[in-house]
């Protein structure tokens, strides 16, 4: 089977196709990517309507190359994916609209692919991770702590009270002057840091559950910032160590009152996963990495190149849905919020985004 999978849902363009080799494993035959980061660095962020426009003038050419280099035409397809949600909307229509377009003139199956969902279950595009496992899903939009039961079967354990980790990274970044995306930047500079010299605080110490909140850590490193005034590249790197720690600590925290919670309610379950885009970054890997050995999990983080937004992981997630008979209508609606688990109440306080 092979799948193509489209992802517009915020500032990549991506196109990909993916199959499988009989027994169930992923095969990537083509992973494009067009990063927009040129259109939004002058912004400091991510503008919707410029992600809208950049996805329109990019998608068909990305689409016709990602064929051309996995050897295959739209004949050799088993079905289109494209995500369907939650993101920013322009963008989101752009990409449904497309992948509709083709399956109904090629007659071929439609999957709208939640995008939470390619993230969950990119792990099994590079491993072979059995259900039930334990997913943090860590990115600039997201932050939450996951039980897949199976496709489509999600429990959520823990969200964000305000701020998802991407975000403080974003923010930090720019405070400290890093520029934008703030994750690779702040983790750059991390490395000549010495993160004892600045203390930042733990956000929910002591407390019970799986619950995160990031808000207090950007003021507290703006204060710090505030408080410096004039600093030099010594500073900028201590704070980038510092605030990448504090954000590790609450992660991990978090993290390890989850994997308990899990043991607990899925006894078969001893896999943890990490995905999103800030998965990217390696200190965090390797935490969490030492976290589950202590706890007696296995571990598994996407290669890096499927950690941020990407196409192979909806088709992927496609494929999987494919397989399974889930497939959507045409008259499927784009949605700019999609809870994997719909059945989980907000955090107390949050506007979260799905």
């Amino acid at each position: 089977m092979k799948i193509l999978g489209i992802e517009t849902s915020c500032d990549e363009t991506a196109a990909s196709i993916v199959g499988d080799d009989g027994e169930g494993l992923a095969r990537i035959r083509s992973n494009l990517v067009f990063s927009q980061l040129a259109e939004h660095r002058p912004y400091g962020g991510i503008v919707p309507e410029v992600a809208a426009r950049a996805h329109l003038e990019r998608l068909d050419g990305l689409i016709a190359q990602a064929l051309d280099e996995a050897g295959v035409g739209f004949a050799d397809l088993d079905g289109v994916a494209a995500t369907g949600g939650p993101g920013l909307i322009g963008g989101v229509i752009v990409g449904v609209m497309e992948a509709k377009a083709m399956a109904f003139a090629r007659n071929l199956p439609f999957i709208a692919v939640n995008h939470l969902e390619g993230h969950a279950l990119s792990a099994r595009l590079a491993a072979d991770v059995p259900f039930p496992f334990l997913l943090l899903l860590v990115s600039g939009g997201h932050c939450q702590l996951l039980a897949v039961e199976g496709v489509g079967r999600y429990c959520r354990l823990g969200t964000t009270f305000d701020d998802a980790a991407g975000e403080a990274f974003d923010k930090g970044a720019k405070l400290l002057g890093l520029g934008y995306p703030g994750g690779p930047a702040i983790e750059r500079a991390a490395i000549s840091g010495d993160a004892s010299r600045i203390k930042l605080p733990l956000p929910l110490r002591g407390r019970e559950g799986c619950d995160f909140s990031f808000s207090g850590l950007k003021t507290a490193l703006r204060e710090r910032v505030e408080k410096k005034g004039i600093f030099d590249d010594t500073f900028r790197a201590d704070a980038a160590a510092s605030l990448q720690q504090a954000i590790g600590d609450h992660l991990l925290d978090r993290t390890g009152n989850a994997l308990a919670l899990f043991r607990a309610l899925y006894p078969s379950g001893r896999t943890l996963v990490v995905a999103g885009g800030v998965a990217a970054n390696k200190s965090l890997r390797a935490r969490l990495g030492d976290l589950a050995s202590r706890e007696g999990f296995d571990f598994v983080a996407p290669p890096q190149s499927l950690c941020t937004d990407n196409g192979a992981m909806i088709a992927w997630a496609g494929l999987e849905r494919l397989k399974l008979g889930l497939v959507d209508p045409l008259d499927f609606a784009p949605r700019p919020r999609w809870p994997l688990d719909p059945n989980a109440r907000p955090a107390p306080g949050a506007g979260v985004k799905a």
